[in-house]
């Protein structure tokens, strides 16, 4: 792969992972927008590494208390928060683990990356995100969130294995649904993109490692830099806008965007 390939693919999946506008959506669409070859699952696997290193280091404090939490977890005992938050990561992360293996036996998870379910999908979850962020009450910070809160999040994140869907964005609808006021509904939906990143990561890898070559591993390499570069520079816009800025602009831009990709659907030519 050339370097600007490399390059765009890597700044596509950082920006998009955590802002909430779909990470998959763009990637599967990327080919078939610029007429470039599909970037393949080992350049996949890397920028996933990338953007989970970023969100790691971002909210390092909160891993560390939820890694520090694992052996307690682990012997059935919650006692601190960062037990609690340990088990509540690894709650919310079943739903998307499960349904992901389901849909991936059956074949459903090839069949639904299609431009019209992309452009459907950002459409409509844009504007359940609109309605969540307006109307959602903000009584609730990340301190709130317990097992209860995880296993409803986690259904909502599943959701995301929807092409066009957005982890982050069905995640954020969510808990702001739940009453999490804008931060915080972000912080949680960074928070467990983490052990979810990392299951998709390890699922990819097992796949892939046996074609592995050094022309790929320095690739990979590449991408994953860049990847970790960019996503620690949107995920910290992000943060830093939603002290004074809604979810608003995203919406449009999922509007704006799922209007152009369903114009494009049924008038025409997409190759996907």
């Amino acid at each position: 792969m050339t370097l600007f390939h490399l390059f765009l693919v890597a700044v596509v999946q950082g920006i998009t992972e955590f802002l909430p506008i779909s990470s998959s959506g763009h990637l599967i669409l990327l080919p078939a927008l610029t007429g470039m070859e599909d970037q393949g699952q080992i350049i996949d696997v890397s920028v996933h590494f990338g953007t989970l290193f970023a969100v790691v280091l971002y909210f390092w404090s909160d891993v560390r208390a939820g890694l520090a939490g694992l052996p307690n977890v682990l012997r059935g005992r919650i006692e601190t928060d960062g037990d609690r938050l340990c088990l509540s990561l690894i709650i919310a992360t079943i739903p998307v683990i499960l349904l992901g293996l389901a849909l991936k036996v059956t074949g459903l998870d090839e069949a639904m990356r299609s431009v019209k379910v992309i452009a459907w999908t950002m459409l409509i979850f844009g504007i359940v995100l609109y309605w969540a962020d307006q109307h959602g009450a903000e009584v609730k910070k990340t301190e709130d969130w317990g097992v209860k809160d995880a296993i409803k999040l986690g259904l909502w994140q599943a959701i995301a294995l929807i092409p066009g869907t957005s982890r982050s964005g069905i995640t954020i609808t969510g808990a702001r649904f739940m009453g999490y006021n804008r931060s915080d509904a972000a912080k949680v939906s960074m928070l467990m993109s983490i052990p979810t990143i990392l299951a998709s990561a390890i699922l990819l890898g097992a796949e892939v490692i046996s074609t592995g070559n050094a022309e790929a591993a320095h690739d990979g390499a590449i991408a994953a830099g860049l990847a970790f570069v960019s996503a620690l520079a949107a995920l910290s816009l992000m943060m830093r806008l939603l002290r004074s800025v809604s979810y608003t602009p995203y919406v449009i831009y999922r509007f704006v965007f799922g209007i152009g990709l369903l114009v494009w659907a049924y008038f025409g030519n997409p190759v996907i």
